[in-house]
Order: structure tokens, then sequence, then C-alpha cells
């Protein structure tokens, strides 16, 4: 959506605003919901921040204007109605002013939300290779080269392989738990990432269907 988008949008419905739930763009998880007026609207679309219209204060307001959390807005949609927005974005701290990562702290998270923690897996191993905290484990590994973390690969692939024939549930997915992040190192260390390997399960997927 960009703001040539905005007139059409059935903005009667509402009395001149509209629903927009903010999602994570990463996980999926919906992060909280508010109100837009055209103006709110305009202004997330040109800021790429969000902004919503506070019915109480009567005032547009930006999600983290006092407390520094903002929402960096990746893109905004509307439903088939045209009266509610979906608004994908990036928190850059916690979203409620509780403290919590969402307004919707009691809601149990989805399969989708835990299998996207890959995703925060990944942006943490960046961290840790940019700013090489002391004793980190991730950044030793990965200065001693690809070859080295290849070999790592094989051996906690093979740890895997012995788990699922001798050992109880829990040892598998602890060593699976190894494999995974020595797999997304051994990809950071290639100049690949999580997102190309599963580009290539959809391609897949979608020449078999």
């Amino acid at each position: 959506m960009n703001v040539n988008d905005i007139p059409g949008l059935d903005w009667e419905k509402g009395s001149g605003l509209l629903p927009a739930v903010v999602q994570d763009a990463h996980t999926g998880a919906v992060l909280m919901v508010g109100f837009m007026s055209g103006e709110a609207l305009h202004q997330t679309l040109t800021t790429r921040r969000v902004t919503f219209f506070s019915r109480t204060k009567e005032r547009l307001w930006t999600k983290g204007e006092t407390s520094g959390n903002v929402l960096e807005v990746l893109s905004v949609s509307a439903d088939c109605d045209l009266d509610t927005l979906l608004v994908q974005a990036v928190p850059t701290g916690p979203v409620c002013h509780k403290g919590t990562p969402t307004c919707f702290a009691d809601a149990a998270p989805t399969d989708a939300v835990r299998l996207a923690f890959l995703g925060q897996l990944e942006h943490i191993i960046v961290q840790r290779l940019a700013q090489k905290p002391e004793g980190s484990y991730t950044a030793k590994l990965y200065s001693q080269g690809p070859s080295r973390i290849a070999q790592k690969v094989g051996e906690e692939a093979i740890e895997v392989a012995l788990a699922a024939v001798a050992s109880e549930d829990d040892k598998v997915v602890t060593e699976t738990a190894d494999l995974l992040f020595h797999l997304l190192l051994l990809l950071r260390a290639r100049g690949l990432s999580l997102a190309d390997v599963v580009r290539e399960l959809e391609a897949r997927h979608a020449a078999r269907a």
C-alpha cells in the first residue's frame, strides 16, 4: 500500500478510523492493535513508523514517541473489505507499556512463532560475529573458517543419528538443536541464510504440486 491508496479505503464504516493490527514482520506474532485515521496512515506510510490516532487524546501518536520503542514499518495492507489494516513491522524494543514483547503477553506462542526463532538466532549469530564478545563460542568457531565449521556440522549430524537410534527423545532434541545452530553458522560463513534454504524447499514443493 502507498499513500495513493488511502482515499479508496472504507473510512465511513468506522467513522473515519480503521482498526490496524500490527504484526511482527519476522515472527508473525501479533504485537498490538490500534486505530488509524487517514492522516495517521499517511504519516505511517511516509515516515515508515507506526502512527495511530489516539481516541482518548484525540491526536496522532507515534508508537514509541516517549519510550523510544518504535515500530519500523515494512508493509501495510488492507483486508478484502478495505476496512481493516495489517501492518507488518519490526519492533525496536518491548511493544507493550508493561514491558512485554507484545500487548498479548498471555497468548500461547504458535508453532510459527517458535519456528521464527531460527530467524532470530541468525540475527544473534550476526551480532556475536560483529561484537566478538570475550569467550564467545560462536565468534571463536567462526574465526576458524568454513572447514572447521563444516567439521562440527558433520560431528553434530552423527550425534543426532546416534541419538535417534539409541537415546530418549530429549537427547534427540538437544542434539538436533546443536546441529541446527552449527548449520546456521555454516550458512553464515558461506554468505547464505536460512531464507535461501527455505526458498529451495518452496521451489521443490511448487515443482511437485
